[in-house]
């Protein structure tokens, strides 16, 4: 399975055009982009991402700002009463809880309201360039499409991926499998005949013998 993996992830770099995955050097930036990307679209998330830091860098700065106005900086996001009440509450329990510092341990991220196993491992891979599998909608999809695993949940699939990747492509799973799915595997139609590891590929050898019966 690790030789297979090897192969798989090797043809996914060459059509996904994955560069290498750099550490943000911002845990806090990724934590709250994290946050926003919840329910809505990349470019969204950019742009209230972006409108955000411009006017607030740091937790204080966050925790000490206007409700109403975070909510204005984040409106691109969607859902952005929400989450502006929620930036500003773990905004405030990093300042009181861990002196304006996001913490590397995954208890203590996931001590923070509304942050989950994505976001805590998103922050650990991409702020602090720690070895982790944050498992988004575009893993859960592939990795159940191709056969890495067999799973139900974001959790589930999150274990099972443990067993199978090798720790040393930990760090750029995620990011491989993202710029995989946006261009390749997508959600509906997806490019199969683009596709180079459709040979390793139930979902592949599963349409192939439907339409063989038809």
């Amino acid at each position: 399975m690790r030789k297979d993996i090897s192969l798989i992830l090797g043809k996914m770099r060459r059509a996904a055009g994955s560069p290498s995955v750099v550490s943000d050097a911002n845990p806090f930036r990724v934590l709250i982009a994290t946050v926003l990307s919840q329910r809505t679209r990349d470019e969204n998330t950019a742009k209230a991402t972006r409108q955000l830091f411009e006017r607030y860098r740091v937790p204080k700065e966050i925790s000490n700002a206007r409700l109403a106005e975070l909510r204005e900086l984040i409106r691109p996001s969607g859902f952005y009463k929400v989450k502006a009440a929620r930036i500003k509450e773990i905004s405030r329990q990093l300042v009181e809880r861990f002196k304006g510092e996001v913490p590397m341990d995954m208890e203590e991220l996931l001590s923070l309201p509304g942050v989950g196993r994505k976001t805590a491992n998103c922050v650990l891979v991409y702020g602090f360039g720690k070895p982790a599998i944050p498992v988004d909608v575009h893993v859960n999809r592939i990795s159940n499409r191709i056969g890495l695993v067999r799973a139900k949940t974001p959790e589930q699939t999150e274990r099972e991926l443990m067993g199978v990747v090798p720790k040393k492509n930990w760090l750029e799973f995620n990011h491989l499998m993202v710029r995989y799915g946006r261009r390749i595997c997508l959600p509906r139609n997806p490019k199969c005949m683009q596709c180079e590891i459709r040979p390793n590929c139930n979902h592949f050898s599963a349409v192939v013998s439907k339409n063989r019966f038809k």
